[in-house]
């Protein structure tokens, strides 16, 4: 459900890379705010800009700041919500915000494109709700060769399509792409004019409706291929080491009440992302959250999915490979789990 106007959870484009750093060139000159461009609230405290968009694992950012749960930890969060979530990419590279909850994907372009960012929690893995959906006649992805496939190249989808090819022994030479943002993409195979398409919750629902498609790969057949993450700008990071705490303390905090108070809980998420109680109850097994212990365990090294160092390999390999960027994002210091690791169970 990482929504953009018109888009979606994309690896941002070479021009939009391009756009990012000089903007962040302008926003340097200009300042903005405290000198590391984060709100100075005039009595030396610090305003964390927080930005977050569509999608199941980021919408208890909203019931985080209705219940007060910022307060509680003793942080001030000015929580913003993208219906763009390739503008919110651009905040958090242009300086425009301090924190944002984004793909690793399009964390790893941003690196690429000069920007100096650091996750530093895992919200959750998409197991389910990111889908390659085939027309009827299509129930395989080895018969995905020679098909037509709508796409948005660049996504945590395009990345999917690739994964599940190279499972079958087929390459994207194989396949005729059909470069499309996500809803025209889902759109376009509902109306038959492609064969198959790539898209995430709640596209997938559109594209579901046509008759007799089914989905022929999920990301759940590929686990931790898809993970999401709270990234900070990593300058903040080091100067503002408490603050970044309490805002990973309270998602933890706000796991806590999601589950123990699932009903609200899914009526706030529900009314943010625009959809019924009823369908967002059915993007749940699609999207795992990840508690305290699945968090630890991500950032510990490793050589399985299951460790970000391993996934963030991968997909810079895959940024290269599909000619997003011209050279692998650098990944020292991308990943620091030492705030989850600070956080009592």
């Amino acid at each position: 459900m990482r929504r953009t106007a018109g888009s979606s959870r994309r690896s941002p484009t070479r021009a939009l890379i391009a756009a990012a750093c000089a903007a962040t060139l302008l926003v340097s000159a200009a300042g903005c705010g405290g000198d590391d461009g984060s709100a100075d609230d005039g009595d030396g405290s610090t305003t964390v800009r927080l930005g977050f968009s569509a999608w199941p694992g980021w919408f208890p950012w909203q019931v985080a700041e209705e219940q007060g749960l910022f307060e509680e930890n003793g942080v001030d969060v000015e929580l913003t919500y993208f219906d763009s979530y390739t503008d919110s990419l651009t905040a958090l590279a242009t300086g425009n915000l301090d924190a944002n909850s984004q793909t690793l994907n399009d964390t790893l372009s941003s690196v690429s494109g000069g920007a100096a960012q650091t996750v530093v929690l895992v919200n959750d893995n998409s197991t389910g709700n990111d889908q390659i959906i085939a027309a009827p006649g299509i129930d395989s992805v080895a018969d995905l060769a020679g098909k037509r496939i709508a796409i948005e190249e660049g996504t945590v989808d395009h990345y999917l399509l690739l994964l599940a090819l190279a499972e079958a022994g087929l390459s994207a030479d194989d396949v005729e792409i059909s470069p499309l943002l996500t809803d025209a993409a889902a759109a376009a195979f509902l109306a038959g004019q492609v064969d198959a398409v790539g898209a995430f919750a709640p596209f997938t629902t559109t594209a579901l409706g046509r008759e007799g498609s089914t989905a022929i790969v999920t990301s759940a057949d590929f686990p931790g291929a898809i993970p999401d993450h709270l990234v900070f700008d990593s300058e903040f990071v080091a100067d503002h080491p408490e603050q970044v705490q309490a805002v990973v303390d309270t998602w933890f905090d706000t796991l806590d009440w999601i589950a123990a108070n699932p009903d609200e809980a899914v009526e706030i998420m529900a009314a943010q992302a625009g959809v019924s109680v009823e369908d967002y109850r059915t993007y749940d097994a699609g999207t795992t959250i990840f508690d305290l212990a699945d968090n630890q365990a991500a950032f510990e090294p490793g050589d399985t999915p299951a460790n970000l160092d391993f996934q963030a390999r991968s997909i810079a390999e895959f940024l290269v490979e599909t000619g997003l960027v011209d050279e692998a994002p650098p990944l020292d210091g991308l990943l620091d789990g030492q705030f989850v690791g600070a956080v009592s169970p």
